[in-house]
């Protein structure tokens, strides 16, 4: 693809694979909520593992963590609906994982009357529910990591799976979750930073190829 110059009047004009198409402020903006939704759900999952880390058998940070994670429910849920990916039925897929986990971790909520956190840490097979929402949001790592190329979110790809995997079977040791989840922090917040570095064009992608698919349907 081509870029135009930058205007406020004037959409960019791009090349893509069937033909020319134009990014205009709209694209812009979402392409922005994009990338704040990944800020938000980084900032709080981070956040929240800080204080699981440092106060998490304490009742306040229990709480506090249980809260953050609506946050990164949210945050994420805003990303899925922003994203563009070129498979529809991938888009939509991701989107109901998102949707099973919000379920679930809602359900969990109100059956179980400890904080969410407690929950999960106590009952691993609740991750069946939960978990859902960690596949969707590595369904972006991997669409990152794919089309970008970015290390973090190559790293991030299968460490999330593992350390879930981990809990899951309670086969991950204490010292090398405390380390996995750590990781897990610092690279999200690193790519949900780098994001921002991006030019709108790139998370965009190709117009034009949007419009195919929506043709051939």
């Amino acid at each position: 693809m081509s870029d135009a110059s930058l205007s406020p009047q004037t959409p960019e004009v791009y090349t893509g694979y069937y033909g020319e198409f134009t990014i205009t402020a709209a694209d812009r903006q979402e392409v922005f909520l994009y990338r704040l939704g990944l800020a938000i759900a980084a900032g709080t999952f981070s956040l929240g593992t800080v204080f699981a880390l440092t106060f998490g058998d304490q009742g306040w940070a229990q709480e506090v963590i249980s809260r953050l994670f609506i946050g990164f429910c949210g945050g994420l849920g805003l990303s899925l609906a922003k994203i563009h990916i070129y498979l529809i039925p991938l888009h939509r897929l991701l989107q109901g994982f998102w949707l099973v986990g919000c379920g679930a971790a809602i359900a969990f909520g109100l059956i179980f009357p400890e904080p969410l956190f407690v929950t999960v840490l106590d009952q691993p097979q609740t991750l069946w529910g939960i978990g859902f929402l960690f596949a969707a949001l590595t369904g972006i790592f991997f669409k990152e990591g794919f089309c970008f190329r970015r290390l973090e979110t190559m790293l991030l790809t299968p460490l999330v799976p593992f350390l879930l995997l981990g809990h899951l079977t309670q086969l991950l040791p204490l010292e090398v979750a405390q380390i996995g989840f750590s990781l897990w922090s610092v690279l999200f917040i690193i790519f949900a930073a780098r994001k921002f570095t991006q030019k709108p064009a790139d998370d965009i992608g190709d117009k034009s190829v949007f419009d195919h698919l929506k043709q051939t349907q």
